[in-house]
């Protein structure tokens, strides 16, 4: 009599990418350029476009994500309650400014502070360039940042975006942006086939009348894609610690050291090297007022209100 018991063999995992997410369902490519409706086994943490996961099909078209792989960079906004993330494996942030209407320079500012802290690199996009007067009106805000060293590049996403085309290359880039900046006419300019993708999407997710709300992966070529995501109009930082958010912003940077107090927030400590540059004139009052909004604001749970 043969006594040995015989052993379902689980399914091997396989490797893909996840394309989107929405709430606890992803959209997860695999290798041969399928799209399989994924969720997250158990509640082993989150899951975000641009991660490379391992799953295991449960059903045609069907999985469960296993493991997500290491990340090179995670993207994610927090306040003093929740925090949700964004996109991860990013290499480039793109801020989506306009020339109309206004633009909120804190966001810029959290933006850029968020990118430090993950070593992303940054391009700000200006757009609506064919509005003359505003645009010239717009490039005078931003020259605080390029002469930080930050990339400001005009563009209109009306006429033609074949400016922004070189700086994607070989680039997971994120869109980041308010509303009203033209973020999705960019985005259609670059992509036209990105609003039949979309749709494609929220079939597979069954997301119904949520289709604005979540974050979408859209391939340029074989090594460079953008991100489109709806987490940046309220984009908290509670995550990144105290003492570590001075680090996002770069003018601060030569003064790191020269304080009189080691843990000095540069509110308004005596003897702070960074509240001495500014009266000096070496940082302007509008950026180290944003510093003091980052780290006063976020944690107390109030967030970017605009």
């Amino acid at each position: 009599m043969n006594n040995r018991r015989s052993h379902k063999q689980q399914p091997q995992c396989q490797t893909g990418l996840v394309v989107a997410a929405f709430g606890r369902h992803f959209s997860v490519e695999t290798a041969s350029g399928d799209i399989v409706s994924c969720v997250m086994r158990g509640k082993k943490g989150g899951v975000a476009c641009g991660d490379q996961v391992e799953y295991q099909l449960t059903a045609a078209g069907q999985g469960v994500i296993e493991t997500v792989q290491p990340r090179i960079s995670l993207l994610y906004r927090s306040d003093a309650f929740k925090e949700k993330i964004i996109a991860a494996n990013v290499t480039q942030i793109i801020i989506v400014v306009a020339a109309v209407p206004s633009f909120s320079e804190e966001l810029i500012s959290r933006c850029l502070a968020a990118a430090e802290s993950e070593n992303i690199e940054v391009l700000i996009v200006l757009n609506k360039a064919d509005l003359i007067a505003p645009t010239q009106t717009a490039m005078q805000t931003l020259s605080l940042y390029q002469n930080l060293d930050y990339r400001i590049l005009p563009v209109s996403a009306l006429q033609d975006v074949s400016a922004l085309r070189p700086h994607l290359r070989n680039h997971l880039s994120v869109l980041a942006g308010q509303s009203g900046m033209g973020k999705s006419t960019l985005l259609n300019a670059l992509i036209p086939e990105a609003r039949r993708a979309t749709a494609e999407i929220s079939v597979a997710l069954d997301s119904g009348t949520h289709t604005t709300t979540y974050s979408q992966l859209y391939h340029l070529d074989e090594n460079s894609a953008v991100i489109d995501s709806p987490g940046f109009q309220e984009f908290g930082l509670n995550h990144i610690k105290e003492e570590n958010l001075a680090w996002g912003f770069l003018e601060f940077h030569p003064y790191f050291g020269q304080c009189k107090f080691s843990n000095c927030r540069h509110l308004k400590e005596p003897g702070c090297a960074i509240l001495t540059a500014v009266k000096q004139g070496k940082i302007t009052e509008k950026r180290l007022g944003f510093y003091h909004k980052l780290l006063c604001r976020d944690r107390s749970g109030t967030g970017l209100t605009r």
